[in-house]
């Protein structure tokens, strides 16, 4: 779900073609099927920004069917490798046959599992690390993520609007999602006011947050938020 103005996305989505040939066709198949990959601007955004930096290894929190993966590893730099985690079997089931469709095998490792049991064994370092999993997760994620990232590094987060919650009071919010708003309003004030990252929000389909690790270390600053 995207929070922008209903016209102001149509307009968008109107210039902006879904993606051709192989990529294209999982795209499409994706989104017909109702697996929750990234909608076609964020998709846009991811590609162009991979295509600017083109960073040599990627992580990737939350696979699904390996859509997002494809289309990193078709604007990354040539020879780099993306490594993927996912925990639900149907997601990994298909995003393998995704990597053996599309031949990117030996260009994408999937690691089955929970993320933060898996980030928290993993001590390599990553040029780009895209956040694609349990929204009420990510403030867990990050001290991994600022660890292995590499200075000059981009971090992005994706869905961080939680479809327009995140603007909302507390006491508005459907007690079931509470936990998650509060975690992701805490992950968002983490993220832009720590010391050693640069980081701002892109207001594409449900919010996108964009860092850049600025220093070798990151002083993560919390904010004090009961749940």
């Amino acid at each position: 779900m995207s929070v922008i103005d209903r016209d102001f996305e149509n307009y968008i989505n109107s210039i902006l073609n879904p993606f051709t040939g192989r990529l294209g066709e999982l795209q499409e198949t994706a989104y017909t099927e109702g697996f929750p990959v990234i909608k076609n601007a964020t998709a846009r955004f991811l590609a162009t920004i991979i295509a600017l930096k083109r960073p040599e290894k990627i992580l990737e929190i939350g696979c699904c069917i390996g859509f997002s993966a494809s289309l990193m590893s078709e604007f990354m730099a040539g020879g780099g490798h993306i490594t993927t985690i996912d925990r639900y079997d149907i997601m990994i089931d298909r995003a393998k046959q995704t990597f053996k469709e599309m031949e990117l095998e030996k260009k994408i490792t999937l690691l089955e599992g929970d993320a933060l049991e898996i980030l928290s064994e993993m001590d390599e370092k990553f040029d780009l690390i895209f956040m694609d999993a349990a929204k009420g997760q990510y403030i867990q994620f990050l001290p991994h993520c600022v660890r292995m990232l590499n200075k000059g590094g981009a971090l992005i987060a994706d869905d961080i609007f939680q479809n327009g919650y995140i603007a909302m009071e507390r006491q508005d919010i459907p007690r079931r999602q509470r936990t998650t708003y509060t975690r992701m309003r805490r992950f968002l004030y983490s993220a832009l006011n720590s010391e050693g990252l640069v980081s701002t929000i892109i207001p594409v389909d449900d919010g996108l947050l964009l860092s850049t690790k600025t220093a070798d270390e990151v002083i993560l600053k919390e904010l004090d938020y009961d749940e």
